[in-house]
C-alpha cells in the first residue's frame, strides 16, 4: 500500500476514469477532484486493486472515495484502517463519510467496521446531479438515487 503521489497519479486518474467516468466527486460536503486528494492505493500485479481518498477538515477526517476491486480479500478494510491510523496520528478522533441511499453494500461494510449512520441528507444526490449531470437517476439494484447517508466513527 502506498500514498497517492506524483509517480502514481496518472494511474489514479486512469482508475477514476475507468470506474467512475471522471475523478470529480460531487457530494453534499463539496466538489472534489479525487486525484488531487490525499489517499492510498493498494496494487496487485501493477494494477490498482483498491483506492481511498480523504480530506481533513473541521477536526475530522472525511473519506471521499473508497473502491475495492478485490472484494472479500481485506483490501477495503486495510485502506480504512490506514486512514484511521492517519487520523489517530493527527490526534483526530472522528472519521466520517457519505454514501448514497442505494449503496447497501457500503452500508453493510462500514457498519461492520464500527461506523454509525448519523444523518440523512435528503435530495443530496439530486442537488449534486445539477452540478454533475452524469450521476445516474437509478443506482444499485434499481433503487432511485436521491439521498446521502452520513456515517461516522469515533476512533
Amino acid at each position: 500500500m502506498e500514498q497517492i503521489n506524483s509517480e502514481n497519479r496518472d494511474k489514479v486518474i486512469a482508475f477514476f476514469n475507468e470506474h467512475w467516468g471522471s475523478s470529480e466527486m460531487v457530494i453534499s460536503t463539496g466538489i472534489y477532484t479525487c486525484e488531487n486528494l490525499d489517499g492510498f492505493i493498494f496494487e496487485e500485479n501493477d494494477q490498482i486493486a483498491g483506492l481511498l481518498t480523504y480530506v481533513m477538515k473541521d477536526n475530522e477526517v472525511e473519506i471521499i472515495s473508497l473502491d475495492s476491486i478485490l472484494e472479500g480479500k481485506g483490501t477495503g478494510t486495510a485502506l480504512i484502517e490506514k486512514v484511521e491510523n492517519v487520523a489517530k496520528q493527527k490526534q483526530i478522533n472522528i472519521v466520517r463519510l457519505v454514501t448514497t441511499n442505494d449503496n447497501l453494500h457500503a452500508l453493510r461494510f462500514y457498519q461492520k467496521r464500527g461506523y454509525r449512520i448519523t444523518s440523512i441528507i435528503p435530495d443530496a444526490v439530486n442537488e449534486a446531479r445539477k452540478i454533475k449531470a452524469s450521476i445516474p437517476l437509478t443506482g444499485n439494484e434499481g433503487i432511485p438515487l436521491n439521498d446521502e447517508l452520513e456515517l461516522k466513527k469515533i476512533i
